[in-house]
């Protein structure tokens, strides 16, 4: 695919030229909507949940099948200021409202959609707690600091991180569709950032065909598919035209803040660059709702294959019961759970983070109580740039002579017979 024959858009980025220098303002008090002069093109989308449909009716009335199944309608009515989120949850018992509608420390952004399951909720709804902002975000504890990953440091190039000798990530872009309170990356949006666009991409596709070790390449944000077909298929035909790319893998919350953004014209342009993988953002069982497994399915159908991330929040999803719920339900739409993360130490997150025991705690209740396909991988990013850890519970107990010791998932003492040589 061939850059000269992007057509200027009426999405951001407007043109390839402008990648660089268009601003989106982020924050709770901008009043800016993207798409705002896009066309609503008719969707191939039309799956409307009846909980869905009520939310609608109440908080969108005017806003047609054609308008609520756009995905651009989507983003350019969501939800970036207090006073319009209080419609939608109870807001009476948040700290210093106030305060927090006039920050501009703590962006918000929900998509209608997203927010039609927050409807009449607390602002201690488990998902209420994981897009809405709060004042103990700005709470800075010991060890938090804005790149905890130390991605900055690992990038040979601006927006490529070359972190495993096999693997790059690409940072495609700034904009999320819905801000996460506990983003690693938290700081790009602070920073106000939006779509890049195919210029800033031309270095990093270079670095990875002069690189021929890289077999394996993700491509993050932000949110790649918050961008539109074109662009993306700029990226995936580019990034497919280098002999030594094996793999290319997509990052992305979308489809379960976004599920409109899944079109059959979006799923036949992704099925021309397999091998496609894409690791799908999960946080509660209650976002699996009708709209999420119609768009799942499409893009299972189409031949991705799917894997889950998990991100472990305090008052969020950290009960074995609960993260139980949200890996069967995961694999009921044809979502292998992959990883479960220990929450990152951005500034202001410690009020998400668990100890370290809880997640042990919650693969040891998967382990033997579900199916192994079930069962995630728990793992730390290693604050400094060390990479993933993975972490499991004691079930090696060591060694007795000729016999290794192991306790299984219901804390049986059992011995395997593995003689010295």
């Amino acid at each position: 695919m061939d850059e000269n024959s992007l057509k200027p858009d009426k999405e951001p980025p407007v043109s390839a030229e402008d990648c660089n220098t268009e601003i989106l303002p982020l924050t709770t008090l901008s009043h800016e909507q993207p798409f705002k002069d896009s066309e609503i093109r008719i969707s191939d989308f039309n799956i409307i949940s009846t909980a869905t449909s009520q939310f609608r009716d109440k908080h969108f009335p005017q806003a047609s099948d054609k308008q609520w199944n756009s995905w651009r309608w989507q983003i350019q009515n969501s939800y970036t200021q207090f006073n319009k989120l209080s419609e939608v949850i109870d807001v009476s018992t948040i700290d210093d409202l106030d305060f927090l509608t006039k920050s501009r420390k703590l962006p918000l952004r929900i998509t209608p959609y997203y927010a039609s399951l927050l409807n009449n909720s607390r602002n201690d709804y488990a998902i209420a707690k994981s897009v809405v902002p709060s004042k103990l975000e700005l709470i800075v504890s010991e060890g938090e600091e804005s790149d905890p990953l130390h991605e900055d440091s690992m990038c040979p190039i601006p927006n490529l991180v070359h972190r495993y000798p096999d693997r790059t990530l690409m940072i495609s872009t700034g904009f999320c569709s819905v801000y996460c309170r506990y983003c690693t990356r938290s700081h790009m949006v602070l920073k106000d950032k939006k779509h890049y666009g195919t210029k800033a991409w031309e270095k990093s596709i270079e670095y990875i065909k002069n690189n021929p070790n890289v077999r394996d390449v993700v491509i993050s944000g932000g949110d790649p598919l918050t961008m539109n077909d074109k662009h993306l298929e700029f990226l995936l035909s580019s990034l497919r035209a280098i002999p030594h790319v094996e793999i290319i893998r997509i990052g992305t919350k979308v489809p379960m803040v976004l599920p409109q953004r899944i079109t059959k014209t979006l799923v036949k342009m992704l099925k021309k660059y397999h091998p496609l993988y894409m690791s799908i953002h999960a946080t509660h069982p209650d976002e699996i709702t009708p709209e999420v497994t119609e768009a799942v399915t499409r893009l299972a159908d189409g031949g991705l294959v799917l894997g889950s991330q998990t991100v472990l929040l305090k008052g969020v999803n950290d009960s074995v019961e609960t993260m139980k719920l949200l890996m069967q339900k995961l694999l009921k739409i044809r979502i292998r759970p992959y990883y479960i993360y220990q929450c990152d130490p951005i500034p202001g997150s410690s009020h998400f983070r668990t100890p370290v025991s809880k997640g042990l705690e919650i693969i040891q209740g998967l382990r033997g109580h579900t199916s192994g396909y079930g069962v995630p991988h728990y793992v730390i990013d290693a604050p400094g740039g060390g990479g993933k850890v993975p972490l499991l519970p004691e079930y090696y107990q060591g060694r007795e002579g000729d016999y290794v010791i192991m306790k299984n998932f219901e804390g049986k003492t059992y011995r395997y017979y593995d003689p010295i040589e």
